[in-house]
């Protein structure tokens, strides 16, 4: 195993999970906010599963963001 493509191509991995869930949430909290689903001060809960099925990989990351 090559170390130094293994380490771009997680790191192109991970860019690509950051700014596809970033787009997204962004998308999901102004639409919950516009229908008042949400208020547009306070916090939501997220979870992210992150799994790689060939290494029997599963784990589940939690946080918070707020929002103002």
């Amino acid at each position: 195993m090559d170390e130094d493509v293994f380490n771009m191509q997680v790191r192109k991995f991970l860019k690509q999970v950051g700014v596809t869930s970033q787009r997204e949430i962004e998308a999901a909290v102004r639409a919950a906010v516009e229908d008042g689903r949400l208020g547009g001060d306070g916090s939501v809960n997220a979870k992210v599963t992150l799994s790689i099925e060939e290494l029997g990989l599963s784990t589940d990351i939690d946080g918070k963001i707020d929002l103002a």
